[in-house]
């Protein structure tokens, strides 16, 4: 069985990596001979920081489905096409958009000096962080702070983007067309139905969609009518996905 993760807020909470106890747990889906995949919206770079040096080399999706990472190696990108890239960018110049926007590996971000993001953003400094329009192809944006942001998102749901409310962040979380978790686990050569999923937000549907069985951390209105169960955030988390895990890792083949 392929168990596939999200991180923030489903394996990882406030920025900070995964825990040890959490890591031996994952580690012990794979000596049961269980497969664990990462599917998560920060790019491959900023998934590392996250997970001890012996997990790099287990498959990654990042950028909600943009990159594909495989044994170290990242094995396929998706960017917006230069149009659609021009009309996005002109919608946030309207507005007055700040962002954080993520090539293949490095960066641009034009976003507050104290936005909680930044606690996520490359913090071994792997990348540059480089002007707009330098930063070429583009596989992901984050829109961070304008004075209209819902007129913003009514305009992007036009264009031919993937678009996800990060409603408890305040932020929209914008992908090429076609782009999810779910495209990024077929490039993996995963099947419909042959996974268990564990997310907590809008950006895992497609993910629980396709999923065998799907467990949801927190609550999240749009995730919960697709969750098989649900976890409910407490500061017994840790243990309780540990618990769960180990339940799932032996009765599921």
């Amino acid at each position: 069985m392929k168990f596939v993760f999200d991180l923030d807020g489903t394996i990882c909470f406030k920025g900070l990596p995964v825990t040890e106890t959490l890591l031996k747990a994952l580690e012990k889906l794979v000596t049961l001979g269980h497969e664990v995949i990462f599917a998560s919206a920060r790019p491959i770079r900023d998934l590392l920081p996250v997970l001890h040096e012996r997990f790099h080399q287990y498959p990654m999706i990042g950028g909600n489905g943009s990159m594909v990472a495989v044994k170290g190696e990242i094995i396929s990108t998706v960017s917006f096409d230069e149009e659609t890239l021009a009309n996005v960018i002109q919608l946030m110049e309207t507005f007055d958009v700040s962002y954080l926007i993520d090539g293949n590996w490095n960066y641009s971000y034009t976003g507050p000096a104290e936005h909680p993001i930044l606690k996520k953003l490359d913090p071994q400094k792997r990348a540059r962080h480089v002007k707009l329009e330098e930063l070429r192809p583009i596989v992901k944006i984050l829109m961070l702070t304008s004075a209209n942001m819902k007129e913003v998102e009514v305009q992007l749901r036009k264009k031919d983007v993937v678009v996800h409310n990060h409603g408890s962040e305040g932020v929209l979380d914008i992908s090429p067309k076609g782009i999810d978790k779910w495209s990024g686990l077929q490039k993996l050569g995963v099947q419909e139905g042959e996974y268990i999923a564990f997310g907590n937000d809008a950006n895992d549907i497609t993910m629980f969609q396709h999923s065998m069985y799907s467990v949801m951390i927190g609550e999240n209105l749009q995730l919960a009518p697709l969750s098989s169960e649900r976890l409910l955030l407490s500061e017994d988390i840790e243990n309780l996905l540990v618990q769960r895990l180990d339940e799932l890792g032996t009765t599921r083949s």
